[in-house]
C-alpha cells in the first residue's frame, strides 16, 4: 500500500509548493505563459471569434438539411370568403348554405410542413465550404495570437529580469563608490587627499543614488506591465527564480520556412472562402429546385366537423431578370477574391522579410552578448586593481570614478544583451512559425 501512496504524496507536495509560489508572486516563464494564455484579452477574443465562425458554419450547413415547421391558429368570422374557406377545409359544405350569409364560422387550423432543397445552383455547398474555410482561418488566427502573446510574454519576462539586474548592478556600483568614498574620507582626514577629490567622489555617489532610484522605479513599472500582460489586474509582487530552465530551453530554429506561419495559412483559407463566395454568387444564375410536403388539420365547433389533408410537390424558381443584381454580386465576389489573393502575396513577402530581420537581430544579439561578457570580466579586473591603487594613494579619484563608471556601463550592457539575445530568439521562433519550445523527443 505504501508503494502507491508515495507518488501521490509527492504529487500533492509539488502542487502545494507550486500554489505557495503563485501566492507569493513567484513566476517562472512556463507559469507566466500558462497564465497569459488563460487570461489575456487577445487570446480570449480569438477564442470568441472561433465560436462565431463555428456558428456561421452551423448556419451555412442548415441549407443542406430538411426544413421542418409547424403552425396553428384559431379564428372566427362571418365574412363570406373566410367563412366559406373554413367550411370547405372542415368538409362541412351543405347545398342549402347561403353563400352570402354563411353565419359565424370558427376554425382551428393545425399544419406541419417539410421542405428540402434539391438543387440550388451550388449556392448551399459553396456557402458551407466558405464557412468551413472561415472557421479554419479563425482557428489559425488564434494560433497566431497565441504565438504573438508568447513572444510578448518572453519579452516582458526578460524585461523584468533585465530591469532587476540593472538595479542590482547600480546598487553594486553605489556600494563600491561608497566604499571608495569612505577610503577617500579617511585619506582626507589624514591630509593625504585634496578636498576636490573628495567632493568628486561625493558627487559621483549622489548621481549613482539618483540612478538607483530611477532603476528601482523602472523595475516596478515593468513588473506591473508584466502582470497586466498576463491578465492579472490585481496588485501583486513579482518574484522571479534565480535560474529558469525554460529560458535555457529556447533553441535556435533549424529551418526558417515561411510556410509554417499560421497567419499565412489563415490567409490561404480566406482565399478559399473568397473562391467559394464567388461560386455561390455565380449560382444565382441557376434555377432553384425545392421539394415540399404539408399536412393540415381543421376543426370547427360551430359546424361540429373536422377534416385533415395533405399537399406535396416540387417547385422550380429561375430568375429571368433581376435588374443586374446577380451580376453585381458576381463582380463584388470576384473583386474580393482578387483582394484576398493580393493580401496573400503581400503577406508572403512581409513574412520573408520578417524572418530575415529576426534572424539578423538574433545573430547581432548573440554576438553582442559574447562581447559584453568579455568586457565585464575585463572591467571587473580593472576595477579591482584601481580600487587597490586608490587605497594606496597611487590613483586619482577622477580616474577611479571613470573606472567604476565603465564597470557599471559594462554590467548594464551585458544585462541588456542577455535579455535581447533570449528575446530575439523567441521572436525568431515566432517569425518562423514555430512553437516557443521544441517538442520533447520520445
Amino acid at each position: 500500500m505504501s508503494a502507491f501512496r508515495t507518488p501521490s504524496l509527492l504529487a500533492l507536495g509539488a502542487l502545494l509548493i507550486s500554489a505557495l509560489q503563485l501566492q507569493a508572486g513567484t513566476w517562472t516563464l512556463d507559469q507566466a505563459l500558462a497564465a497569459a494564455r488563460q487570461n489575456n484579452p487577445d487570446v480570449r477574443l480569438a477564442r470568441l471569434r472561433i465560436e462565431a465562425a463555428q456558428a456561421m458554419e452551423q448556419q451555412a450547413g442548415a441549407g443542406a438539411l430538411p426544413q421542418v415547421s409547424v403552425s396553428g391558429g384559431y379564428s372566427a368570422s362571418n365574412r363570406a370568403m373566410p367563412a366559406f374557406g373554413s367550411i370547405l377545409n372542415q368538409r362541412a359544405f351543405n347545398p342549402t348554405l347561403d353563400f352570402n350569409r354563411p353565419g359565424t364560422v370558427d376554425d382551428l387550423s393545425l399544419s406541419g410542413t417539410v421542405s428540402y432543397s434539391l438543387y440550388s445552383g451550388g449556392r448551399v455547398t459553396a456557402g458551407r465550404n466558405a464557412a468551413r474555410a472561415g472557421l479554419q482561418a479563425a482557428e489559425l488566427d488564434s494560433q497566431a495570437a497565441e504565438q504573438q502573446l508568447s513572444a510578448a510574454v518572453v519579452r516582458a519576462y526578460l524585461s523584468v529580469r533585465q530591469a532587476r539586474e540593472a538595479l542590482a548592478a547600480v546598487e553594486a556600483g553605489v556600494k563600491a563608490q561608497e566604499a571608495s568614498l569612505a577610503v577617500a574620507q579617511a585619506r582626507f582626514d589624514a591630509g593625504q587627499l585634496l578636498k576636490a577629490d573628495l567632493l568628486n567622489l561625493e558627487v559621483q555617489v549622489a548621481q549613482l543614488r539618483e540612478l538607483q532610484a530611477s532603476a528601482r522605479h523602472r523595475a516596478a513599472l515593468v513588473a506591473r506591465a508584466f502582470l497586466l500582460l498576463l491578465g492579472e489586474g490585481k496588485e501583486a509582487t513579482v518574484e522571479l527564480p534565480a535560474q529558469d530552465s525554460s529560458l535555457e530551453a529556447l533553441a535556435l530554429p533549424a529551418s526558417f520556412a515561411p510556410d509554417l506561419r499560421p497567419e499565412l495559412a489563415a490567409m490561404q483559407a480566406r482565399c478559399r472562402a473568397a473562391e467559394e463566395q464567388l461560386r455561390a454568387a455565380r449560382g444565382g444564375r441557376q434555377p432553384s429546385v425545392n421539394a415540399f410536403a404539408s399536412y393540415g388539420f381543421n376543426h370547427g365547433w360551430q359546424s361540429a366537423r373536422n377534416a385533415e389533408g395533405w399537399v406535396a410537390g416540387v417547385s422550380v424558381d429561375l430568375k429571368v431578370f433581376d435588374g443586374g443584381q446577380t451580376q453585381g454580386q458576381i463582380r463584388q465576389a470576384r473583386a474580393e477574391l482578387a483582394q484576398a489573393q493580393e493580401l496573400l502575396r503581400k503577406l508572403q513577402l512581409g513574412i520573408s522579410l520578417e524572418i530575415e530581420q529576426a534572424r539578423l537581430a538574433n545573430a547581432d544579439a548573440a554576438e553582442r552578448l559574447q562581447v559584453s561578457t568579455r568586457t565585464v570580466s575585463q572591467a571587473e579586473e580593472s576595477a579591482q586593481l584601481s580600487r587597490a591603487r586608490f587605497e594606496k594613494g597611487a590613483l586619482l579619484s577622477a580616474d577611479l570614478i571613470g573606472v567604476e563608471s565603465r564597470l557599471l556601463e559594462a554590467r548594464l550592457r551585458r544585462s541588456m544583451a542577455e535579455a535581447e539575445e533570449r528575446s530575439s530568439l523567441a521572436e525568431l521562433r515566432r517569425a518562423a512559425g514555430l512553437p516557443l519550445f521544441e517538442a520533447a523527443k520520445p
